[in-house]
């Protein structure tokens, strides 16, 4: 059973930086998807940003796109998240999932596994 455990959420100010981690176990992450995925409070949980690792094609929402990077420690089954210019707007529990990837893409519905996330909370 796949076991993914975040680490590297905190309160900071906008304009300041962090970075997620996401450890995997019990799961290889070459040749799969990775993903960080966000639910704001009282909101959906949204698609943040993704890798497919057998081809290293990433996709990061609109939002985001420009101040996020989501990147792999492929010695250490570690998947990463650095986050640049934090906008009171990121505020959101931060959660890592893994998945199938189906050629070059990592489609949502296919992501199987969850970690327990981490809050991220930015202040203005």
């Amino acid at each position: 059973q796949v076991q993914l455990v975040e680490s590297g959420g905190g309160s900071v100010q906008a304009g300041g930086s962090l970075r997620l981690s996401c450890a995997a176990s019990r799961y290889t992450i070459d040749n799969n998807c990775m993903g960080w995925f966000r639910q704001p409070p009282g909101k959906e949980r949204e698609r943040v940003a993704v890798i497919a690792t057998g081809v290293g094609r990433t996709e990061y929402a609109y939002s985001v796109k420009g101040r996020f990077t989501i990147s792999i420690t492929y010695a250490q089954n570690t998947v990463y998240l650095q986050m640049n210019s934090l906008k009171p707007e990121d505020t959101a529990m931060y959660y890592c999932a893994a998945g199938r990837q189906f050629g070059v893409y990592c489609y949502t519905e296919n992501f199987y596994a969850w970690g327990q996330g981490t809050q991220v909370t930015v202040s203005s």
